[in-house]
């Protein structure tokens, strides 16, 4: 990861006085997500971060229930979408990164290191030859320290793997969507077990995060409702994250951190839609090739996580 990124990322977040994004979230219960809209208020110009496709694992059927508020949302607002943001390749929900695409153009993009994601599940679910390895799925590979516009908005992309090896946060104006990387304050950080985490690379993606300036506002991808709070809750600081993150507060150490994450890591179940969710986010969203009767599959490989 380049210290370069990072600096890059703190200047413009303190440049962003002018140039403070719109951003709507919604969340979906079902899957505890948080979907951003994030605006250029000059321009219009827009972005989707992390969308959601629902599904029902009981029936194997897929709706636009989460999806389709986002359309309506962008029409309301007169709104020209410009990215399908994704921050890695979720284990918990379906992305509609093609639906929304489909409805409201834009590119799909993703951190580069989704090859790697791609190589190891595309192993684990046998996709086989048709399926690319090489990102090509998405409309766009970022690399760490990329930049781009969204109308008069600045983006940086900040490579933060530890969750996933292709997780990336995006920059935009002076906040943060920072996926999965971190909860809110009162519930720590994510997992590290998945195919290809790592807890210590967890933690040194978070110090980077938790390097920007202190008023940086961050925005969560997730929310559990913890005990004893009774709302949900997805904006925080960089110096509430600081003094406060049950996990990764000012003063852990990086070794405190990763016995804390590995020990607790062997205690948590894996999530209840990751086998579906890999495997069509691996593929941008879209669904594997239908088969030869022209039914479409999702593979559910046995004893294998």
């Amino acid at each position: 990861m380049s210290d370069d990124a990072l600096a890059k990322a703190a200047v413009q977040i303190a440049a962003a006085r002018k140039g403070v994004p719109i951003i709507k979230a919604f969340f979906d219960v079902p899957t505890f997500t948080i979907t951003y809209v994030v605006h250029d208020p000059e321009t219009r110009r827009a972005a989707v971060i992390d969308s959601v496709l629902s599904y029902d694992p009981a029936s194997g059927r897929t709706t636009f229930e989460a999806a389709d508020p986002i359309i309506a949302y962008v029409a309301a607002q007169g709104l020209a979408v410009d990215w399908h943001l994704e921050t890695h390749a979720h284990a918990d929900h379906l992305s509609a990164a093609p639906y929304l695409e489909q409805k409201l153009g834009g590119k799909i993009a993703i951190g580069a290191h989704i090859c790697e994601v791609q190589h190891t599940f595309g192993k684990l679910f046998n996709a086989g030859t048709e399926f690319a390895r090489d990102g090509s799925d998405f409309d766009h590979l970022w690399a760490d320290g990329d930049s781009f516009q969204i109308g008069n908005l600045s983006v940086t992309v900040l490579h933060v793997p530890g969750h996933t090896p292709a997780c990336v946060a995006y920059v935009i104006g002076d906040a943060v969507f920072v996926g999965d990387t971190m909860f809110m304050p009162d519930y720590g950080t994510a997992r590290a077990d998945f195919p290809g985490g790592d807890a210590r690379t967890l933690f040194r993606s978070l110090r980077r995060l938790l390097d920007l300036p202190p008023h940086t506002r961050l925005f969560m991808c997730h929310d559990y409702l913890p005990e004893g709070r009774d709302h949900y809750a997805w904006e925080t600081t960089v110096a509430e994250q600081r003094r406060a993150n049950v996990h990764a507060h000012d003063g852990i150490s990086e070794d405190e951190f990763v016995a804390m994450r590995e020990g607790r890591d062997r205690t948590l179940a894996m999530p209840r839609l990751i086998l579906p969710s890999v495997q069509v986010n691996m593929r941008a969203g879209h669904l594997p090739p239908a088969e030869d009767n022209g039914v479409v599959y999702l593979k559910i490989p046995v004893n294998q996580l």
